[in-house]
C-alpha cells in the first residue's frame, strides 16, 4: 500500500487525491510520503532500544496470566515464570536446597532421578 501511495504522488496527484483513490486518510498519506522523502524508502526502518529477551511461550504465559488477573503485579509475573529444572541427583537434592527452594516458593519440574535418556534443557 505505501508503495502505491508513493507512485501515485510520483505521477504528479496530491495528497487529497491520493488519499480518496486509496480510501486512506490524508494524514497517513502525508505521513508515508513524509518517511519517503527523508529516508528514501517506505519499509520499516530498524527500532531503537534493545532487543526483547523473552520466548514466545514465555511471552504467551504472562498474557494468560495478565488476562487471568489484571492487577498482577511485576513480582507476580517474573515468579510465575521462574522455575528450577533439577536432575534429582543427591548432590542438587540436599536438604539445604530443598528448604530454599520451598523458602522461595520456587517451582521445580519433577524429572527423573539421574535418567539418562534426558539431556538437560539449554536456555538462554
Amino acid at each position: 500500500m505505501r508503495k502505491k501511495v508513493i507512485e501515485i504522488y510520483q505521477s504528479g496527484k496530491g495528497y487529497k487525491a491520493i488519499s480518496k483513490a486509496l480510501g486512506l486518510p490524508r494524514t497517513t498519506v502525508r505521513a508515508i510520503i513524509y518517511k519517503w522523502r527523508k529516508h528514501g524508502t517506505v519499509e520499516n526502518l530498524p527500532r531503537s532500544g534493545r532487543l526483547t529477551k523473552i520466548i514466545p511461550r514465555a511471552q504467551r504465559q504472562l498474557l494468560q496470566e495478565v488476562t487471568k488477573d489484571p492487577t498482577t503485579t511485576s513480582k507476580e509475573l517474573q515468579a510465575s515464570l521462574a522455575s528450577v529444572k533439577q536432575d534429582n541427583d543427591p548432590k542438587h537434592t540436599s536438604k539445604s536446597t530443598s528448604e530454599w527452594l520451598k523458602k522461595n516458593k520456587m517451582k521445580t519440574l519433577k524429572w527423573p532421578s539421574q535418567s539418562p535418556d534426558l539431556k538437560t534443557l539449554q536456555c538462554g
